[in-house]
């Protein structure tokens, strides 16, 4: 059976239970702060779990992709070394909101596993809860009554509360869980250990595949566990793992899910893969896995950056490419070639990669061709650190050093260490974790927020109904409140069943406003609303902390909310010209353009999109006039909300890769032939109240990215406004010329010959100096000559360049100047060779003990370093000290 069959037969299966089949959610996780990535099936259907909105039916089923690579769920290094994990895989799920539970949900998937798949029943193993005495949760002898007769007592094992009590994180829904393993080896290694043992052993042969989960409770921020207002069932069954046990194969990568990927790589590389342990077969096994993770992230929106989910990406892919450099020899772009292969295979069940994946391809591509090129420049840089290790007497690496090749190229710990001991030298691993732990807690530090338990006020019957593009104002109840803690201090979260304020989505910020709160209709306070943000399903208004808060909120019957219309306007004109900018990019650069970001607040606009050169001066204005061109047209919005989604496709809408849409949707269009894009923002009545539109940047974001900047309405009026006076105060301090710019251009010519005959002037006099110096030079009795001077020159490079010069005139020569340059001290140091072998001296280390004089600091190489300070009363000090060294 195919990978494709099985799959198909998963689906079939529980349409056939009257499931409805839904779409996997995009790899990126959206609005649910808890997550950077969706890792589990049950990620997209959580705030149906906790009674925050209807799911589309009772009963679901899906394939969806997970991504495992940070948090609590991370099995990065475990890839490529072991047979069964991955960062990106498939979790075939079924659910049921408040419908069906344990019975169904054990019978089902025994029955699909023993009928359909024909797995043998005699190698299959279940586990139930075991019960927790700390939780007050207890043994799950319901799961273990349905077990009994279909598998009977010496196939079930008990699970403790790490293996079979399942949570997503620190908060949130879980439940006990009953997980199914199967064991894969031979008839003779059963027969002399019975496959029981193993279960849960990390056997790569006896694995788990499917975990029927009973969700039964939310985890509070205290760690108690409260129950949820209805039960589900949340399974998820690991595709891959499936396939090995049905293709009966010993490893997931021996499975057609990988194979036709690891057989290109054997191509491009001409490497066998022999599915062993050696590196060669790690190598195939991490790319294999990897490009999967890095296409599908990419199609989803993502692109490689240096924060946040676009650095684990790009870690990801920085990890392959490093397994392929170094154990296959392949020094260039090979990912890339991966991608057509893979985009085929998935065609039929995520074609987001196949639409995309010329695109794909080519950013992956940029990707490799620069960390390719820093694996060079680090190979370089190491090479120096090798050799300024070996002549300081070092047998070692310093830690630190192998952190920065880490953190600023990107150079991974383990080949440094790989290369060093080549070259005879370790590293220090104490030093080097201790400096990513020191950076991993000033991360945490910048991210860290805690949150307390919502303080439930008001059932909520449905989702928080928006009314903002109606009205900017709305009486409302007040559903729940928490109290949250950032580093903007205590700040309070409010969630509304009814609310005008439209929650940061889709690039455009949240709006503020007030909430004034009423008891008995007696205005009893008033909150600012400093922003608004979406929590899964919930609309949060964050609200400035005011002392006796609780009592207001607890107290009040109901709430008239009013948002900024000033600012929401601003930010609505913004909104609306990134859609005409969208249209006019694709006129203008072509139909590849598609978006990959957005900001739109009140003071600016910025749309990121697919695009791999530089947009040029002349396509800006092309562009900026098309937009001003359908400003000036006064295009009437045809907003519709509610459209089915197959419907709104059919209208030509522009939907964004990466985003999960709903079976029905809003489109808003501006002009049909124009702009037709699926969008739940604010948006202006007519293009016309833009007003206008002003680029005021273009730039790169990342490989097969581009970045416009621009401003709107009141903001652009302001920009052209503060230009116009710009201009005015240049003509008038240039003496109103005829022509500004020729006046400026003949200013910079006569400025560029003046700086010339500078640098003429002050080579002449480093010269002087050099020749004056030549005479002040001492013979040591240890046979080298001693240069001990502070000169007069006129920048820090000047002092380089004696020091050099110097240096190419005497033979054997170590010095030190030292220089007041504009008031700020400068200290450099010269080294002979001799000095460094036979006295292990470093000029580096001597410059930064001679700083000490000058209040500063500084270095450089074992044979020539500089210093710069901010006392030059300590310069003497510094040079005594030196000629001391130097004796």
């Amino acid at each position: 059976m195919t990978s494709h069959e099985i799959r198909r037969h998963f689906l079939e299966f529980f349409r056939s239970k009257e499931h409805l089949i839904v779409a996997s959610a995009p790899l990126v996780a959206k609005n649910d702060p808890t997550l950077m990535f969706n890792n589990s099936g049950m990620a997209q259907f959580k705030d149906f779990f906790l009674g925050n909105g209807t799911p589309p039916s009772k009963r679901v089923a899906d394939t969806q992709k997970c991504l495992r690579v940070s948090g609590k769920h991370n099995d990065l290094e475990d890839v490529g070394f072991d047979t069964y994990h991955h960062t990106m895989f498939e979790m075939l799920g079924n659910w049921s909101f408040g419908d069906y539970f344990k019975k169904e949900a054990i019978q089902w998937a025994w029955e699909l596993l023993t009928e359909v798949y024909k797995l043998p029943k005699d190698r299959l193993y279940v586990s139930v809860f075991q019960g927790d005495e700390k939780d007050n949760v207890p043994f799950d002898q319901e799961a273990f009554d349905l077990w009994e007769p279909i598998v009977g007592k010496d196939r079930i094992i008990y699970g403790n509360k790490k293996d079979n009590f399942w949570e997503m994180g620190d908060t949130g829904p879980c439940g006990p869980c009953s997980e199914i393993h199967v064991d894969l080896r031979s008839a003779e290694e059963v027969a002399e250990t019975p496959g029981k043992e193993l279960v849960n052993a990390d056997h790569p042969q006896v694995v788990e595949i499917w975990n029927l989960v009973f969700m039964q409770f939310n985890r509070k921020a205290d760690g108690s566990l409260e129950p949820l207002p209805a039960r589900h069932v949340d399974t998820g069954m690991g595709f891959e793992r499936l396939c090995m046990a049905i293709q009966q194969k010993k490893s997931n990568y021996d499975t057609d899910v990988f194979s036709g990927t690891i057989n290109v790589i054997e191509e491009l590389s001409g490497v066998n893969y022999s599915a062993g342990t050696g590196m060669q077969d790690v190598a195939m096994r991490v790319i294999a896995d990897h490009i999967r993770a890095v296409s599908f992230a990419i199609a989803d929106g993502l692109v490689p950056s240096n924060s946040k989910a676009g650095y684990v990406i790009r870690r990801i892919l920085r990890r392959a490419i490093r397994y392929g450099y170094s154990y296959l020899g392949m020094t260039e772009p090979f990912m890339t070639k991966l991608v057509p292969t893979l985009a085929m295979q998935f065609a039929d069940v995520f074609p987001e990669l196949n639409i995309q994946r010329d695109f794909v391809a080519t950013v992956i591509r940029e990707e490799e061709i620069a960390f390719l090129r820093t694996l060079g420049t680090g190979l370089g840089r190491l090479d120096q650190i090798i050799a300024d290790t070996k002549a300081s007497g070092s047998e070692s690496i310093a830690g630190e050093t192998v952190f920065e090749l880490n953190d600023t190229f990107g150079f991974p710990a383990d080949l440094t260490a790989l290369i060093a001991r080549e070259k005879g030298l370790s590293i220090d691993e104490e030093g080097f974790q201790k400096a990513l732990q020191e950076q991993k807690v000033r991360s945490r530090k910048d991210a860290a927020m805690s949150a307390g338990d919502w303080i439930e006020l008001t059932e909520l019957d449905d989702k928080v109904q928006f009314v903002g593009y109606d009205q900017p104002e709305a009486y409302a109840q007040i559903v729940k409140y928490r109290k949250i803690q950032n580093k903007q201090g205590t700040q309070i979260q409010v969630v509304l069943d009814k609310t005008p304020f439209y929650a940061e989505s889709g690039g455009q910020v949240g709006d503020t406003g007030t909430l004034e709160l009423f008891a008995s209709s007696d205005q009893i306070g008033t909150l600012t609303v400093l922003d608004t943000k979406k929590e899964n399903d919930l609309v949060i208004h964050i609200v400035q902390d005011v002392r006796g808060i609780d009592d207001l909120l607890t107290e009040a019957d109901s709430v008239y909310a009013v948002i900024n219309t000033t600012r929401r306007g601003l930010t609505a004109s913004n909104h609306s010209a990134t859609h005409l900018l969208h249209s006019a990019l694709r006129e203008v650069l072509g139909t590849h353009v598609a978006q990959k970001g957005s900001y739109v607040g009140p003071d600016a606009l910025r749309f990121d999109f697919s695009h791999f050169s530089k947009v040029t001066d002349e396509q800006l204005a092309e562009v900026e006039r098309i937009v001003n061109e359908k400003i000036r047209e006064d295009i009437p919005l045809d907003e519709k909300r509610n459209v089915p989604i197959e419907q709104a496709k059919g209208m030509g809408a522009t939907a964004l890769f990466g985003e999960k849409y709903g079976d029905f949707v809003r489109v808003i269009t501006f002009d049909p032939n124009y702009s037709v894009e699926l969008c739940g923002g604010t948006h202006v009545y007519r293009t016309g109240h833009i007003g206008l539109f002003k680029f005021t940047g273009e730039g790169s974001v990342s490989t097969g990215v581009r970045r416009v900047e621009a401003k709107t309405a009141l903001g652009a009026e302001t920009l052209v406004n503060e230009q116009m006076a710009i201009v005015s105060e240049l003509k008038e301090v240039l003496k109103a010329p005829k022509d500004v710019v020729k006046a400026v251009q003949d200013l910079l010519a006569e400025r560029a010959t003046l700086q010339k005959q500078i640098e003429v002037l002050q080579n002449e006099k480093v010269q002087q100096v050099k020749n004056q110096l030549l005479n002040k030079i001492e013979t040591v009795e240890s046979g080298y000559s001693r240069l001990i001077e502070r000169v007069d020159v006129p920048s820090a490079d000047a002092l380089k360049q004696l020091a050099y010069d110097l240096k190419a005139k005497v033979d054997n020569l170590a010095l030190v100047l030292g220089a007041d340059i504009n008031g700020k001290p400068q200290l450099a140091v010269m080294l002979p060779d001799t000095l460094i072998q036979e006295r292990k001296l470093n000029a580096g280390q001597v410059v930064k003990e001679l700083a000490k004089n000058i209040k500063g600091g500084g270095g450089g190489q074992p044979f020539f370093a500089t210093a710069g300070g901010s006392d030059s009363s300590g310069l003497d000090a510094a040079l005594a000290q030196g000629k001391e060294v130097l004796n």
